[in-house]
């Protein structure tokens, strides 16, 4: 029988200003899930690719409590195509990964290696090396090269570090948010997909959590297409939150030296 991933969430928030807002905390091919708002009015859910989903609420006036709950079977997903457009999309510089800007920060090794799952090896490795993980460091404007400059962030800036040179090689690259049970602090989580021969896997240069338990939330080019809360004309106040994302078995060994498909 299959390892099972159970997740819960629940977190706070005071709106302001009434108005629209969106919440991505959906758990990609759930079996079993259940969102629910304190305030009982009606949403509308958004889809949008590569498994994100958004349920959009009209919030009043108050304080208001967010918790999900889900459950999923831990399979062997097949490697998702990269389509050309993924290919348009995944390549091109964006908000938090200037990739246009970071020549003179690129390791000098990276171009000697000819194979591409090599590079991104690599570049896992030397982000790794390079950032120290501190929890609370970095600013929600800081992008890769910020990052790199001060030598420290969370698993946000890992992953846009990561993404940053490996669309610098014309590498396609995405970032995604995950549930990583084994994570500690336990929290959201962010990595990485890089397209691989015409397919996508799964990295993670912080190394905190195994890749083969992460469930995927959200898939974007950056931080700034996959928050897990999003004002849409509300202003709010965020209050704080919980996240728990556990297995039913042992963690799996994850020595970042193979590939990994993320479901």
């Amino acid at each position: 029988m299959a390892p099972r991933a159970t997740v819960d969430v629940e977190f706070s928030i005071r709106v302001t200003e009434p108005g629209f807002a969106a919440i991505s905390v959906a758990a990609a091919h759930a079996d079993t899930e259940e969102l629910t708002v304190s305030w009982h009015g009606e949403s509308r859910v958004a889809e949008f690719e590569h498994g994100t989903r958004a349920e959009v609420f009209e919030l009043p006036l108050g304080e208001h409590r967010v918790t999900y709950h889900a459950e999923r079977a831990l399979g062997e997903p097949e490697p998702e195509p990269v389509t050309l457009t993924d290919v348009a999309v995944f390549t091109r510089p964006s908000r938090y990964c200037p990739s246009d800007r970071i020549a003179g920060l690129v390791p000098p090794e990276l171009f000697a290696l000819r194979s591409t799952e090599k590079q991104v090896h690599a570049i896992v490795r030397h982000v790794h090396e390079r950032l120290s993980y501190v929890v609370g460091s970095g600013r929600a404007t800081d992008d890769a090269i910020d990052t790199l400059l001060a030598g420290e962030g969370v698993c946000r800036d890992f992953a846009h570090v990561c993404i940053t040179l490996c669309r610098f090689l014309d590498i396609p690259a995405r970032y995604v948010g995950v549930y990583a049970p084994g994570l500690s602090p336990m929290d959201f989580h962010a990595v990485f997909e890089a397209g691989l021969d015409g397919h996508w896997y799964v990295f993670d240069a912080t190394r905190l959590a195994p890749r083969q338990t992460m469930l995927r939330i959200s898939t974007g080019r950056d931080a700034a297409d996959t928050s897990f809360l999003a004002t849409l004309g509300c202003e709010l106040d965020f209050l704080g939150s919980t996240v728990f994302a556990t297995t039913d078995a042992a963690l799996p060994v994850d020595d970042g030296t193979g590939l990994v498909v993320l479901g």
